[in-house]
């Protein structure tokens, strides 16, 4: 595996397989990497010729200055895992690599799915997301690109900025990869102690039942079962919807295909994501 910082080196070492019209595979990542990370790595080595991961923790989808300061950096551990797992190239840059002086910030309408849930909650948040990845897509020039559905928002956030600047890269939705017991894998996960690991485990366990309750109900009173069920736990439930998977716009009487539950809650200080397909 070879290691970048600079996007004119990454670059240069890319020209010849572009040239070549081999297959490239690319992983954004920003770091602390576990094994829903090395799933998205193993789906690009089988169907690319070359997979680029990238670790760079974006200051700009922060909405909290101390999330930002407590977010775990680990980039030695990172290109230790990324090579043990036949990662061809690691592009680690800089803040200033990603957002030069000259950088033009974009600024994209893509409602409704960029303004709901995650939109409302966390204002700016997906203009941060947006700007990194379409950056990181100009930078790399990907053929395809993997993410894993734990961000189900934010992959279809992507979606449609890929499409609304016609950019030409195939978007890849891994399926999300959990702990023993059901917990999301997540960076975030290392700021958790075993008790609130334990704790967190309601989320999941919420999802399954809301799955079951799906059957049977409508979206309205599965929902208003989550918002109970997760009300009652020990975490601090931020919001809980139930939502068109185009769209991301709330359902309420009538079930689609691939409607899904969407939940955010904290377990501490810690702010944990999850969701579940439920029909």
């Amino acid at each position: 595996m070879v290691i970048y910082k600079r996007v004119s080196d990454l670059q240069s070492f890319l020209t010849p397989y572009k040239e070549a019209n081999k297959k490239i595979g690319f992983v954004p990542t920003m770091g602390a990497l576990h094994e829903g990370h090395l799933s998205l790595l193993k789906a690009a080595k089988q169907e690319c010729d070359i997979v680029v991961a990238s670790v760079f923790v974006n200051p700009t989808q922060f909405n909290n200055p101390s999330d930002l300061e407590k977010y775990p950096r680990m980039p030695q551990k990172d290109a230790d895992l990324l090579e043990q797992n036949g990662c061809d190239v690691m592009f680690l840059p800089e803040v200033e690599d990603i957002y030069p002086a000259q950088y033009q910030t974009l600024h994209l309408d893509l409602s409704p799915v960029d303004e709901v849930m995650e939109g409302k909650y966390r204002p700016g948040h997906f203009d941060g997301v947006v700007n990194v990845v379409s950056r990181l897509f100009d930078i790399v020039q990907p053929n395809k690109a993997y993410f894993g559905r734990k961000d189900f928002q934010q992959v279809a956030v992507i979606r449609a900025m890929t499409k609304k600047l016609n950019l030409g890269v195939e978007i890849i939705a891994c399926d999300t990869v959990r702990e023993e017991g059901g917990l999301a894998m997540s960076s975030r996960n290392l700021r958790l102690n075993e008790a609130q690991k334990k704790e967190a485990l309601v989320i999941y366990q919420s999802l399954i039942q809301a799955k079951k309750m799906a059957q049977e109900n409508s979206p309205t009173t599965t929902l208003a079962y989550l918002i109970d069920a997760l009300g009652q736990s020990t975490l601090e439930l931020e919001y809980a919807e139930v939502v068109n998977p185009e769209t991301l716009l709330p359902l309420t009487d009538e079930w689609i295909d691939g409607a899904t539950a969407c939940v955010v809650a904290y377990c501490g200080d810690v702010r944990l994501i999850d969701n579940m397909e439920l029909i």
